[in-house]
Formats: structure tokens, sequence, C-alpha cells
């Protein structure tokens, strides 16, 4: 079964119960819902939702692929796909996809997000894409498997990076506390 707005919906809900700072810039996410937008869909404006990964090793250092599309150092993750029954699971599957490190070496540290990050993505016109928001939840995963066979259709090059390189404060704020 495919994710619906009432995971995203509950998924939201338990990550505010953790971190209810967010509230006013999930709002607009949830007014999204409320209003009937389809967020697993790529093709809903004026965004959608996508997942990302932290995958941190054994000595705290997290995986960052350099995307093809954008050519920045990034969290593995990407768009939902109809197969995806959980926002958890499609961040497994696009981890594994991207990194080709395979998902029973991976333990995921619980099923809300560490984070749920709402960014601008620049217009596309190869993919006849606007510019639009991707609300992005952010799980945290942990293994001791080093990086596999990388999907070079999207992913050029990855490394493991120490988290003082992650910018974001809150983000990385919140993997140092996880991970102690």
């Amino acid at each position: 079964m495919p994710i619906t707005a009432d995971h995203i919906r509950t998924t939201i809900a338990a990550y505010l119960d953790q971190y209810p700072e967010d509230k006013r810039e999930l709002g607009v996410v949830l007014g999204l819902i409320d209003d009937g937008d389809d967020l697993t869909s790529r093709k809903t404006l004026p965004g959608h939702v996508t997942v990302g990964a932290i995958l941190v090793d054994p000595d705290g250092r997290i995986l960052h692929i350099l995307h093809n599309a954008t050519q920045k150092w990034l969290l593995p993750g990407g768009h939902l796909e109809p197969s995806d029954q959980t926002l958890l699971q499609a961040a497994g599957r696009e981890l594994a996809e991207e990194t080709g490190i395979p998902p029973h070496v991976v333990t995921p540290h619980g099923e809300t997000p560490l984070h749920i990050d709402i960014h601008p993505i620049d217009a596309n016109p190869a993919k006849d894409e606007p510019a639009h928001q991707h609300f992005d939840f952010r799980f945290l995963f942990r293994t001791t498997a080093d990086i596999g066979q990388l999907q070079t259709e999207e992913v050029s090059d990855a490394a493991w990076r120490n988290l003082d390189q992650i910018t974001d404060p809150q983000l990385r704020s919140r993997i140092a506390a996880a991970l102690h």
C-alpha cells in the first residue's frame, strides 16, 4: 500500500512531539495535506515530500553523496515511489539504491525522522519542472558496512564526512544528540 496523507500526518505529529519548535514551519505541509494535495507525487506543486538518509558509521562519520544533477555533496535520498509503504522504508530504499549498501546491514535509529527540512529546488527545464520545494523527511540509520556500487545515473561519488561538516546547525546538533 502506498504512502498515504494520514501516514505523513502521523509522522509529522510524532516528529513534533519530539521537536515542537518546528511546528510553525511544518504548518505549511499540514495545510497542504488538509487542502487535499497529494504530497507523495513529485508533480505536486508548490512542493512534495522527499526522504533522506543520515547514515552514520561506527566512527560517527556521516555518508554524503555527490549528486550529479546539483554537483553538490548531499545526504542520500530522493523522491517517493508508488511501491513505498512508509517514509522510513522509502529512505532506506533510496539509501540502498544510491550507495549500494544493502538494507540488511543498515539499522534505523527509529521510526520518527530526526529532521524534516523544507528547502527550495531550482527549476529543471530538462525534466520540465518549475522551481518548487521539497519537504525532506530525514531518518537516521547506522551501519558497519562500507560504500557499495553507486547508482551512477544519479551519484558520481560518496564519502564519509565528520559531523562538523554538516552545515545545517539544527541537523548537526540533532545528530550529535542521537549519537550520545
